[in-house]
């Protein structure tokens, strides 16, 4: 069984979700620390031709605290300015229309633990594209959470059953192929290949939040993107 582990992020990049695509289980890591700076509480959308951040409200965030620990409030104001912003800038992309109701759905969630309230909107996103990938909160996995890094990876796939863990590319400097082999589960890192859509009439901007590629891409599109990968 392949699985794959990921803290969980806002509105994430399509590599997110084609590695979510491409494993039977999802382990949403919420109980590890809170990153600053990453991309827990934000992303990229696309606004006049540039790329930029749209934030998501917290109280209490800092890297002393574990993910599951933090909260986002319900702050209507701070809400309904985000989803102003999304749609001054898709109001006339080609599947507004039907995607926009979907993110407002999300947005307005009312759910203040920050790893609830992402994992809801990372559930939705999935069922929109029609993903049959189960959902686990780590904190939810009855394991020895004084275990860090690689070796609790390797406790939680264990625990899981997992004959091979997918990563992002992104963390093939953290992990060994051989421990993991070891083990009895493969390791296998997920590179996202070139995706280029059209944005309007402006030039293309890569790796905004999965908003813009829904935005401009019918779903069939998209559940082809999710395949639009290699392997190593």
């Amino acid at each position: 069984m392949k699985i794959g582990i990921m803290q969980p992020y806002f509105f994430p990049y399509i590599g997110y979700w084609q590695l979510i695509n491409a494993v039977k289980k999802y382990i949403i890591y919420d109980d590890v620390q809170y990153i600053k700076g990453g991309w827990i509480n934000r992303n990229r959308i696309f606004v006049g031709g540039e790329p930029k951040l749209i934030n998501l409200l917290m109280n209490g965030a800092s890297p002393n605290k574990l993910i599951n620990e933090i909260n986002t409030p319900d702050n209507i104001v701070h809400k309904n300015k985000l989803l102003k912003t999304i749609r001054h800038s898709y109001s006339k992309s080609p599947y507004f229309n039907s995607i926009y109701p979907v993110i407002e759905s999300i947005i307005l969630f009312k759910e203040e633990v920050l790893s609830l309230y992402l994992k809801n909107s990372i559930e939705i996103i999935a069922n929109y594209l029609e993903m049959n990938t189960e959902f686990i909160l780590s904190s939810d996995i009855n394991k020895d959470n004084k275990l860090q890094g690689q070796d609790k990876i390797l406790q939680i796939c264990k625990i899981l059953g997992a004959t091979e863990y997918y990563n992002a590319i992104g963390g093939k400097g953290l992990y060994s192929v051989e421990d993991f082999k070891n083990n009895g589960i493969g390791l296998k890192f997920l590179q996202t290949e070139s995706i280029k859509y059209k944005q309007f009439d402006n030039g293309f901007i890569p790796n905004l939040s999965i908003i813009d590629v829904l935005m401009f891409n019918s779903r069939e599109e998209v559940k082809k993107m999710l395949n639009l990968y290699t392997l190593e």
